[in-house]
C-alpha cells in the first residue's frame, strides 16, 4: 500500500495506494469538514486544484446529515461526487474541542452536541461504525486529545487509554470491513500517536502502537498552541519509532513553513483548515509571501493574486476585482480566494515532490522556508 521511492536524509518521497487511487507523497489533504470545502467549492473543483485526498469530519457528519444517511447514498464518494481518496478523522478532536460538557470514561466519551445540545456517546466502536458507514478509504482511530501543556501524569494515563482504545478500534474495524454490506471493504485504519509535549511518552507510545502493524500512523495533539519549535522537536523524537514502510501523517498542520519542516523530518501527509479559512478572510498565499487582499493598496491592482500561479482564480481575476468582491460580501470573492489557496498548497506539495525526485529538496527548503511566510 505504501512504497518508499526515495529518501533524502529524513525527507521521504513515496506512493500510497488506496481503494480510490494512488496518492503521491508528500501530500496535503484538502479539508472538506461537512463533505464540502467551505467557500463554495465542489468535489469537481478539486480536480482542477491538484487535490489528491479529501478529508471529511466524522463528528460533524455523524451529527448532520447522519452517517446512516450517507451510507444510504453509498458512502461519501457517491454522496459528494469525489472519486479520489477520502480520509475521515475519528471525531476525537472535535469531541474534546467543541463539546462544552463531556464525560470521559474507559468506554468512551459522552458529550453535548454543539448544534442542539443533545447528549451523544462516541467510543472506539462507535467511531469505527460511523466511519465504516461513511465509506472512507482511511479511517482514523479514536483517541483522547489532551490540552497542551498537560500534566505529565495525566498525559501518561491518556496515552495508555488511547492505546487501549486503538486495540478496540482495530478489532471493530476488522469486523466492519468483513461484513457483506460494508461500504468500503478496503478501508484502512491509521493509529494516532499521543503524549503531549513529553519526549519519553511520545517515543514510548509510538513504539507500542507500531507493534499493531496498522495501515498508517499519525502524530496527533500538536499544532494546538505550543511553540512551533516544540512541534518540530516532537516530530523528530517520534520519527525514528514510526514504521518506515507505512505512511506518516501530521494532523492539523499547517503553514507552508510547517509543511516544509514536517517533510524535512519525514512526514508524508498533512491537513489543515488554514488555507481555506484564511482565504475566506482575504489572506492569500503567494510565492513571495502572504497578502491581505482587503488592503486598500490592491483596489486598483489589475495583476493576478500571484503572477507565478496558474490556478483558475489567477488566470481569470485581478486582485482589484477579488478585493471588490470580498468587500461587497459576494460569495464569488471567497470562492476565488479559496480556489487560489488550495491550489497553492497542492502546487507547493508538487514542487516538494519534484525537488525530492531531483535531489534538490535541501535547496528548495532553504530558498522558500522564510519567504513563503513573510507578510507583503
Amino acid at each position: 500500500m505504501f512504497k518508499l521511492l526515495k529518501q533524502c536524509n529524513t525527507a521521504r518521497r513515496g506512493e500510497f495506494t488506496t481503494a480510490h487511487g494512488t496518492v503521491q507523497t508528500p501530500a496535503f489533504m484538502n479539508v472538506a469538514t461537512a463533505a464540502a470545502i467551505k467557500g463554495g467549492l465542489s468535489a469537481y473543483d478539486l480536480k482542477d486544484l491538484k487535490c489528491q485526498v479529501m478529508l471529511c469530519n466524522t463528528y460533524h457528519l455523524h451529527l448532520r446529515p447522519g452517517d446512516e444517511i450517507v451510507k444510504a447514498f453509498g458512502g461519501l464518494h457517491k454522496f459528494t461526487g469525489w472519486d479520489g481518496t477520502i480520509l475521515t478523522d475519528s471525531g476525537g478532536f472535535q469531541v474534546f474541542s467543541l463539546a462544552k460538557l463531556r464525560d470521559i470514561k474507559e468506554e468512551g466519551v459522552s458529550f453535548n452536541s454543539h448544534i442542539d445540545g443533545r447528549r451523544i456517546f462516541i467510543g472506539p466502536e462507535e467511531s469505527m461504525t460511523i466511519q465504516a458507514n461513511l465509506g472512507s478509504d482511511i479511517a482514523m482511530a479514536f483517541d483522547e486529545c489532551v490540552e497542551n501543556p498537560a500534566p505529565y501524569d495525566y498525559a501518561k494515563l491518556s496515552c495508555d487509554r488511547t492505546t487501549r482504545w486503538l486495540i478496540r478500534c482495530l478489532e471493530k474495524h476488522n469486523e466492519l470491513i468483513a461484513r457483506p454490506d460494508a461500504v468500503n471493504k478496503k478501508q484502512m485504519l491509521f493509529g494516532i500517536n499521543q503524549g503531549s509535549v513529553f519526549d519519553d511518552l511520545r517515543a514510548k507510545h509510538m513504539e507500542e502502537i507500531a507493534k499493531l502493524d496498522l495501515d498508517g500512523y499519525a502524530i496527533g495533539g500538536l499544532a494546538v498552541g505550543e511553540p512551533k519549535e516544540v512541534m518540530y522537536r516532537i516530530i523528530s523524537v517520534v520519527e525514528p519509532f514510526m514504521p518506515k514502510d507505512k505512511p506518516r501523517y501530521l494532523m492539523g498542520v499547517g503553514t507552508p513553513e510547517n509543511i516544509l519542516e514536517g517533510v524535512k523530518r519525514g512526514v508524508d501527509l498533512f491537513d489543515c483548515v488554514m488555507p481555506s479559512r484564511n482565504a475566506r478572510h482575504g489572506h492569500l498565499f503567494t510565492w513571495d509571501g502572504i497578502i491581505n487582499i482587503n488592503n486598500a493598496k490592491y483596489e486598483l491592482d489589475d495583476s493576478p493574486i500571484d503572477p507565478e500561479c496558474q490556478c483558475p482564480a489567477c488566470r481569470t481575476a485581478s486582485r482589484g476585482y477579488i478585493r471588490h468582491l470580498m468587500k461587497a460580501g459576494e460569495m464569488l470573492g471567497m470562492r476565488l480566494a479559496v480556489i487560489h489557496n488550495l491550489y497553492f498548497y497542492n502546487n507547493l506539495m508538487e514542487k516538494i515532490r519534484n525537488a525530492l525526485d531531483n535531489d534538490t529538496f535541501e535547496d528548495f527548503y532553504f530558498s522558500n522556508k522564510d519567504r513563503l511566510v513573510k507578510r507583503i
